[in-house]
């Protein structure tokens, strides 16, 4: 008995392995874009779709401009820097025609535990909560002024 008279089994699996690695580029070449890996793991294309796309966001100084009220509440206290449209979502179709685009009030319950929730990870001067213990089932916006948390509901500290 010869060493090569099973070689044809040899044969078929080194086809097979072969086709499976042509397979493999051929699908890889059709499904990855051409500009993938142009700025390293990243899709080189992707900032030029991106700028290409309508602006959303209006900017705080579009806000303020025509909220000058929340503005002045705003400024005094936490959520001073924060922008608008970090909460509202973005308003470009509201600065626009403030008519007929009303933005949706943010469910503040779900909104503020996005940035207040308790995490180890956050610095330990920034305001976390456990929200089911501290609001015991009740709105953020029961007790706090959402623009000015540290002032209550009524606008007092």
């Amino acid at each position: 008995m010869s060493k090569f008279e099973d070689s044809a089994h040899l044969t078929s699996l080194a086809v097979a392995f072969l086709l499976g690695i042509v397979a493999f580029v051929a699908l890889r070449a059709a499904v990855i874009p051409k500009s993938f890996g142009r700025y390293g793991p990243y899709r080189g294309d992707a900032l030029k779709e991106a700028t290409a796309r309508p602006l959303a966001y209006a900017g705080h100084e579009a806000c303020e401009g025509c909220h000058p009220d929340v503005l002045e509440i705003k400024s005094k206290g936490a959520h001073a820097r924060v922008n608008c449209e970090s909460c509202h979502g973005p308003l470009a179709k509201h600065a626009d025609d403030p008519g007929s685009v009303i933005p949706v009030k943010p469910d503040v319950a779900k909104l503020c535990v996005r940035c207040h929730s308790e995490n180890i990870a956050k610095p330990s001067n920034f305001p976390q909560v456990d929200a089911k213990e501290h609001a015991q089932g009740q709105p953020c916006n029961t007790c706090h002024q959402p623009h000015s948390p540290g002032f209550d509901a009524g606008g007092k500290k």
